[in-house]
């Protein structure tokens, strides 16, 4: 129960920043406001500002909106047209549109400067530490201290991405490592790792390394994690969507509401720098969402708002919001096939 608890808190906190951000610069735009809702379906809270906005409180925690005069078009005839955002410069809806995602980019790189300000951060270099013994690694030359540099034609500079590049699925059985020795010289390897199922019936490759772990303290350090860490998260996240779209990761590596549940439930155990990174990792992971050019999507009107600035003149209105609509669609199948994949995991 706490773990649910904590799933809903962590869940409303992104999405009123998200949310928060479009509210801001709707305010600053002097855009008309109807509501600003965190959860959707039917409202449990409802109060009307002095302002006339309504803040609202939905049933559901799966998201929320700001509801704003003129979103795609001039649709409320009753209020003077300098209040509609369509009638707004390009330039003040284009920031309106990005604001969410902004918000959720500043809280993950402020979460992360501050997990590094109060615990430390470790370094990124993906430097061998240890070496298990009668492992795939044990029967090469590969050393303690050696530096990989290179997996299977993709540039290694970090530990997140090697960790990454080795969840990728590999037509061949080895998987080919660029090291680089202390002395600078650069050597490949052809490496097959051992495949075992866990007590949960997932599968897992064994390489038999771990990586060394320096720990980095101080508050310039702490700002170099943040940005470091920001940056190889959003590389990550690219990753993923590119693997995904060329198979070479399945629908399965992608995770729900209940996956998240799973998630939550672990970093409980670790303590409250784990959650706080578990926020700054979805807070990242919404944003990085969002600004995809999909229709729906906060980077879908984005992409509609730069095509019209290209082409000079507004798009298509209907075509516009069958697009959003098709997107909106696509998303909710897509949501839907995560869930039951979480489901399955869980049994």
């Amino acid at each position: 129960m706490t773990s649910i608890i904590l799933l809903i808190l962590i869940l409303g906190l992104l999405v009123f920043i998200h949310e928060l951000g479009h509210f801001i610069m709707a305010k600053i735009s002097k855009v008309h406001i109807y509501e600003f809702s965190i959860g959707m379906g039917p409202k449990i809270f409802c109060h009307k500002g002095k302002d006339k906005v309504d803040y609202c409180l939905r049933l559901f925690p799966i998201g929320g909106f700001v509801s704003m005069a003129g979103e795609v078009y001039e649709d409320d005839k009753k209020l003077p047209k300098d209040k509609l955002l369509c009638n707004k410069p390009w330039h003040l809806r284009f920031l309106t549109i990005i604001a969410g995602v902004t918000m959720n980019f500043i809280l993950a790189f402020i979460l992360l400067f501050f997990i590094a300000l109060i615990w430390g951060s470790n370094s990124f270099e993906p430097i061998i530490g240890k070496i298990q013994k009668n492992s795939p690694i044990y029967k090469t030359d590969i050393k303690v201290g050696d530096k990989i540099v290179g997996i299977n034609n993709y540039n290694i500079k970090t530990w997140d991405k090697a960790i990454l590049v080795l969840q990728f699925k590999n037509k061949e059985k080895d998987y080919t490592f660029k090291i680089q020795k202390p002395d600078g010289k650069i050597k490949t390897y052809k490496i097959v790792p051992k495949n075992v199922t866990n007590k949960d019936g997932t599968k897992s490759k064994i390489f038999g390394f771990s990586i060394k772990q320096k720990k980095i303290n101080g508050f310039f350090a702490a700002i170099k994690y943040a940005f470091i860490k920001f940056g190889v998260l959003i590389e990550q996240m690219w990753l993923v969507i590119i693997n995904l779209i060329t198979g070479k990761l399945s629908l399965s590596a992608l995770s729900g509401p209940v996956g998240m549940y799973s998630v939550v439930e672990q970093s409980t155990s670790y303590g409250i720098s784990q959650i706080i990174y578990l926020i700054a990792l979805l807070s990242l992971n919404l944003g990085f969402i969002n600004i995809l050019p999909i229709p729906a999507f906060d980077g879908g009107r984005a992409l509609f708002m730069i095509i019209e600035k290209i082409k000079g003149s507004p798009i298509n209105q209907n075509f516009e919001n069958t697009c959003h609509t098709i997107g909106f669609i696509l998303l909710m199948i897509l949501m839907v096939i995560i869930t039951i994949n979480d489901i399955i995991k869980l049994f």
